[in-house]
């Protein structure tokens, strides 16, 4: 075990507010992961703040007349306070425009310049005459070569995910002027990355090997590696974030992807003058919490330049031991975007329902895209929390503490003066259940699988409300009151149980359900250490149902915010499609191929079909259309060859659940091997994977 942790989530850039998005990304589970360990009494530290630099920041600016300090100083308290609100526990919440930060990475990158780590380049980029200025990627739009979305990035494109380069895009403009950037040369600081390909790849697989990282993640690394390691530039041409400290660099900044990462170091130092134990001591262990997009920069980029940094130095800063990136939550069966305000902002909905921050923390946990992108709803939404919450949860602790205080007073104590072989057997059960359970989170905690912790939890509760059910203890009350408070002892030794280890998940509700029980902080520690008849014999105070339903058409009628956000955003889209219907490709999905001859049970007996899951994919060098995958079948992974390259990048398929046709003969394409084929649906120029729809399923299993 370690001696301590060091806990950080992604830097949210301070250009505009939260989405549950982003909070089910890297911040809901991170949260719960370092509240967990601060109820086992581990030493953690939680680091986060806000990224203040970047295009990003400077074209919020722009577009509202502004300085970019007066964007961040508008939008790093919203994003502050709206953590705060939602019990979001950071030890420390910097900013990248402070100066302790500003002093940190620029002493950063001076050390790697100084160690002859950086090559220096002069290149062709962009540039916007009317403006007399560089454009940064994200000053550059235009069509994206791989979708053919209209409105792409230099950097990326946010319709497919692709990562692209400003030279990359077709029919280029630039964001300031609407004019077409003419090249220009400049010169900046480049990491040559391939130099340090093998070393990155071997510490990867040995990570994978001492803790395993999710399927998607390793797979996206692997796909990178692949593909080839390229330079990339550490400064560029912008008025505003960390001066490139050396000479003849004026008018550059550090390059966002080398400036943000440091600032979990400059978070550190601001929080405590022992920093150096938490980043530089072997027996540290280092989690980042990240959304899928920042994959690559978190687990090649930063340790990259950490491990260049550890070169020339004795003191040698850790490296993660694991980067638990979540995938995308989508809403209501859409992309969230920021650009058509699509989404459920964290503000609005603090504003509109102010006291019911853990029920959306349990939303989001207890659908929170781990492995592969899931799909908010309000419709689910009111069904967890009515369901799940009222009835399952609240219901099971507001019963048990009304029965008890109703029948036997103020407290119930352990009572073993009856005679019911039947009662007996029940709480036998529950005492094993109990005994099992705190291990089971344990572990579920340790592997990042936060919905099934909570579930474990939840699991607890249902046990509690089916033991009510079995025993009836307001009949066993009426005849036998030895056998009745032996019963409500057993509810309530589970009451205490939950009270403590919701705390990671329900913060608030735990405080309050702690507070009916009179629980102290040394009666927590004794319940964390298996004491769970601590709660026995302890004064009860008087209850309150822990959570309220959620009467979703009321609150639809009376306009909350959050509904109208959303509907507005609806209806901008269903007019953008209407005026573009002639060129919407979802026409050509609509064309129905014809039924193919008709085959016997027998030929259809002779597929092979099996469950897969995509490790990595890379393009195939020799064609435009192939994307070559690795495909884990539970007893082997298959190299197998499909035409979607022109719908899918490498970095959208790793990690899906596929069907695989495996006794399909060996085939040799564009000089590569396939061994199998993926299942698609095929309609015009779309293509989607058949989906087995059960993230439970094993890979290898048959499907007939």
């Amino acid at each position: 075990m370690p001696k301590r942790y060091l806990v950080t989530s992604a830097l949210p850039y301070a250009n505009g507010p939260l989405h549950i998005g982003h909070l089910a990304g890297a911040y809901i589970p991170a949260d719960i992961y370092v509240r967990y360990l601060r109820l086992k009494g581990e030493d953690v530290k939680f680091i986060c703040g806000s990224d203040e630099h970047g295009a990003a920041i400077t074209i919020r600016a722009k577009k509202e007349g502004v300085k970019p300090q007066q964007i961040v100083d508008k939008y790093h308290p919203i994003n502050q306070q709206g953590f705060e609100k939602l019990g979001i526990s950071f030890d420390m919440y910097h900013r990248t425009s402070d100066a302790l930060h500003h002093e940190t990475s620029s002493a950063y990158f001076k050390k790697l310049y100084d160690d002859g780590v950086f090559v220096e380049k002069k290149s062709e980029q962009y540039y916007d005459t009317d403006f007399n200025q560089f454009l940064a990627d994200r000053y550059i739009t235009g069509t994206c070569p791989k979708c053919e979305h209209p409105a792409a990035y230099g950097d990326q494109c946010e319709n497919c995910g692709s990562d692209l380069s400003p030279k990359e895009l077709i029919n280029p403009k630039s964001t300031l002027s609407g004019a077409t950037p003419q090249l220009k040369e400049t010169s900046h600081w480049y990491l040559p990355m391939q130099k340090y390909e093998a070393w990155v790849k071997q510490w990867i697989d040995e990570s994978n090997q001492n803790e395993a990282w999710k399927k998607h993640v390793y797979g996206q690394c692997q796909s990178w590696l692949n593909a080839g390691l390229q330079e990339r530039a550490m400064t560029r041409d912008l008025d505003w974030g960390v001066p490139v400290p050396v000479d003849g660099a004026d008018g550059k900044v550090l390059y966002v992807w080398l400036d943000a990462p440091i600032g979990y170091i400059s978070a550190t130092k601001a929080l405590t003058d022992k920093w150096e134990d938490y980043w530089k001591d072997e027996d540290t262990k280092l989690v980042h919490f990240i959304g899928k997009d920042n994959i690559v920069f978190h687990c090649i980029i930063f340790p990259i330049l950490l491990h260049a940094f550890n070169q020339n130095t004795d003191k040698k800063f850790v490296l993660p031991t694991n980067i638990p990136a979540n995938q995308f939550m989508n809403l209501e069966g859409d992309k969230m975007s920021t650009s058509r305000n699509y989404a459920v902002w964290l503000h609005e909905y603090q504003q509109d329902f102010p006291d019911m921050q853990d029920e959306l923390r349990y939303v989001l946990t207890a659908n929170m895209p781990e492995g592969k992108d899931s799909d908010f709803s309000w419709t689910d939404f009111k069904t967890r929390v009515d369901t799940e919450l009222v009835d399952v949860l609240g219901g099971f602790v507001y019963r048990t503490l009304v029965l008890i205080q109703k029948n036997y007073g103020e407290s119930v104590n352990v009572n073993t003066d009856f005679d019911n072989e039947i009662l007996s057997n029940a709480i036998a059960k529950v005492d094993t259940e109990l005994s099992k359970f705190a291990d089971n989170l344990d572990r579920y905690i340790h592997k990042y699988e936060l919905r099934n912790a909570l579930n474990c939890l939840m699991d607890l509760a249902r046990a509690g409300n089916k033991f009510l059910g079995e025993t009836e203890p307001w009949h066993l009350v009426k005849n036998d009151k030895n056998a009745g408070e032996a019963a409500l002892a057993t509810c309530l030794k589970i009451v205490g149980a939950l009270s403590v280890y919701m705390e990671p998940f329900l913060p608030f509700t735990s405080k309050k359900l702690k507070g009916f029980l009179s629980l102290n902080a040394n009666d927590c520690q004794a319940i964390i250490n298996g004491d769970y008849n601590l709660v026995l014999g302890k004064s009860l105070q008087k209850p309150s149902h822990l959570f309220k339903r959620f009467d979703l058409e009321a609150y639809r009628k009376e306009g909350k915010q959050v509904f109208k956000t959303m509907e507005e955003a609806k209806a901008r889209k269903a007019a953008e499609l209407e005026v573009n219907s002639n060129n919407d490709v979802s026409t050509k999905a609509s064309v129905i191929a014809p039924l193919k001859d008709t085959i016997t049970y027998d030929d259809f007996a002779k597929l092979d079909m099996r469950v897969g899951t995509i490790l990595a994919a890379e393009k195939v060098k020799k064609s435009k259309k192939l994307l070559k995958l690795q495909v884990d079948l539970g007893f082997e992974t298959r190299q197998i060859l499909s035409g979607i390259s022109p719908q899918y990048t490498p970095e959208e398929v790793i990690g899906k659940k596929v069907v695989v046709l495996a006794n399909l003969a060996s085939k040799k394409m564009a000089g590569e091997k396939s061994n199998g084929m993926i299942l698609m649906s095929d309609a015009g120029e779309i293509f989607s994977f058949i989906n087995p729809e059960m993230e439970e399923s094993e890979n290898g299993s048959c499907i007939s």
